[in-house]
């Protein structure tokens, strides 16, 4: 099985990623983690990377597919994969299409941007020993103090609703498009992600196995 997942930053995609990995034993490809290790392993499109950061530079759209195509080789994704945070915009899905790279089904989980930014914007981390809370789902005994050290508990700048906002406009003008490019060609199934965690993990199972 060969899938990409979709969401919004803050809809749970990495979690569902998780569970397709446990359920399927298919490896979880991320961006960023296999493009650390190109360059960590000296490989050809690693070093074609490396030349382009040390310059300053955004890694180009096909060397970042040259990266993924070499990872997608490796033994443990005979029996298929799951791309997460790639592709991220139109070009990047077509050159995938262009490469050869066969997709069987791309899961869209999809969550109002009002629920992300409560989510996210919600927590909060001990800035001593960084034990996670959550203005609602996971409330510290004493507002604003850990439960765990008795530290100052404070928002990430990630998590701050300005930011998250601008996170999500910017996925809704470059990867949003992905739906409608996938749908087209027929791959495309959406999953409206639930408030717990479990209920989003059964529909997205099921839309796996439809």
């Amino acid at each position: 099985m060969k899938l990409i997942l979709l969401g919004a930053p803050g809809a749970g995609k990495g979690t569902q990623a998780e569970k397709i990995v446990e359920k399927f034993n298919i490896p979880a490809i991320s961006t960023g983690n296999i493009i650390r290790a190109a360059l960590k392993n000296g490989t050809e499109m690693g070093l074609k990377a490396k030349a382009y950061m040390d310059a300053g530079s955004l890694v180009p759209d096909e060397v970042v597919i040259g990266i993924i195509k070499d990872r997608l080789k490796e033994d443990d994704c005979k029996n298929g994969f799951i791309l997460d945070g790639f592709p991220r915009t139109i070009p990047q899905a077509q050159a995938l299409e262009d490469m050869g790279i066969s997709i069987d089904k791309v899961v869209d989980i999809e969550v109002p941007d009002e629920t992300i930014t409560a989510r996210l914007s919600g927590r909060r981390v001990c800035a001593k020993c960084a034990n996670s809370y959550h203005l609602l789902y996971k409330k510290p005994k004493t507002e604003g103090v850990c439960d765990a050290c008795g530290g100052e508990l404070i928002q990430r700048k990630d998590d701050a609703p300005e930011t998250v906002l601008a996170r999500l406009e910017e996925y809704h003008r470059m990867t949003e498009p992905l739906k409608d490019f996938y749908e087209k060609l027929g791959k495309l199934v959406i999953v409206e992600g639930q408030e717990e965690v479990a209920d989003t993990t059964k529909l997205v199972f099921e839309a796996l196995e439809a």
